[in-house]
Parts: structure tokens; C-alpha cells; sequence
């Protein structure tokens, strides 16, 4: 059975198709990533990821097409060329698997006790 999060993706990529582009440059930006996939076709959105703390970009990102050849194509073309240096790994995306909420942390809630190093 499916999760909600699966069929509303199921759903979107009807009328769009939403493509993974992974080893981006971390200078790319939003508006550089639609430049580069709009010679393929209409683009209803693109997002470079980035850190929340930093700011940075995280290398990947997503780009929606409204057509699925166009996007299809762009995957062909795009898949394994070099952009800005970096060899660009481009594909469809899968739905986004549903994570638990909440708790974890690398941080260390006690107990054990401290040993000296020396």
C-alpha cells in the first residue's frame, strides 16, 4: 500500500516530471539551473538545495518540467555532461520516503564516565 506522500507524487508527476540533478557546482544558483534546463523545455521550477545553517549549496538539486519528453530529453542530454566543471549526474526523482520526526542529534546526553586522556 501506498503512503499518502507516494500518491501525491504519483499525482504531481502527471502533469510535470520532476528531475534529480546531483553533483552541481556549489557556486550554482536557482536561476543558473533553469538557464541550463530551459533549452530543453518549459520549467515550472528549480531549486538548487541548500544548507539551512549555511546557506551553501549542497551540490543536488530539483528542476520541474511541464512536459515529460522535454524532461525526458533533458535526462538524455544532461546525464554524465560537464557543467561548471563538475560531471553532472541527472535523473527522475523518487518520492520523497517519509522520515520519523523529531529527537536525534550527535550530541551527548551524559553518562559513562570521563577518562583522562594521559
Amino acid at each position: 500500500m501506498q503512503t499518502f506522500a507516494q500518491n501525491q507524487f504519483y499525482l504531481f508527476n502527471l502533469f510535470y516530471m520532476n528531475i534529480f540533478i546531483a553533483g552541481l557546482s556549489y557556486q550554482i544558483n536557482d536561476a543558473d539551473l533553469k538557464q541550463l534546463f530551459e533549452e530543453y523545455g518549459a520549467i515550472s521550477s528549480a531549486k538548487v538545495i541548500t544548507d539551512r545553517d549555511t546557506g551553501r549549496s549542497k551540490g543536488f538539486g530539483f528542476v520541474e518540467m511541464d512536459d515529460d519528453s522535454e524532461g525526458q530529453r533533458a535526462i538524455e542530454e544532461l546525464n554524465g555532461a560537464e557543467y561548471d566543471g563538475r560531471t553532472l549526474s541527472v535523473s527522475v526523482a523518487r518520492p520523497r520516503t517519509e522520515r520519523p520526526r523529531g529527537g536525534g542529534g550527535g550530541y551527548n546526553r551524559g553518562g559513562g564516565e570521563r577518562r583522562d586522556r594521559y
